[in-house]
């Protein structure tokens, strides 16, 4: 599957810093490539807990949602490499220059998208 990156209209700002700039032009749109592939594998990882999340309210989906990446290293660790493999040569020399700040940030946005579609989840 070829799989093409979206563009994003109006991330770019003067006066960004350089992880800032990195977030903007590289994290966020490669994510968004990404996002039926971390859809699939988020389902993957409830089906193989036998996680039922469709009986809990919305703020204690949201909550467990955050809590399966926080604390479940490895599948953190296989979300992460779903999006730095989408990286180019030179995106990954840039990463390498910072890799825990941008772990987090990409962390943080793979977060908010699993908790904005749920509904597509369950």
């Amino acid at each position: 599957m070829n799989k093409e990156r979206p563009v994003l209209q109006d991330l770019i700002k003067e006066n960004m810093s350089a992880l800032e700039l990195f977030q903007n032009q590289t994290l966020r749109p490669v994510i968004k490539m990404q996002h039926g592939l971390l859809i699939s594998a988020f389902k993957n990882y409830i089906a193989k807990r036998k996680m039922d999340l469709s009986t809990l309210t919305v703020q204690k989906q949201r909550s467990k949602t955050k809590a399966i990446f926080v604390k479940d290293i490895n599948y953190k660790n296989l979300t992460l490499g779903m999006i730095i493999g989408a990286f180019t040569a030179d995106e990954f020399a840039h990463y390498s220059t910072n890799p825990s700040e941008y772990n987090k940030r990409i962390i943080q946005i793979v977060i908010q998208r699993m908790q904005d579609s749920l509904t597509a989840v369950l």
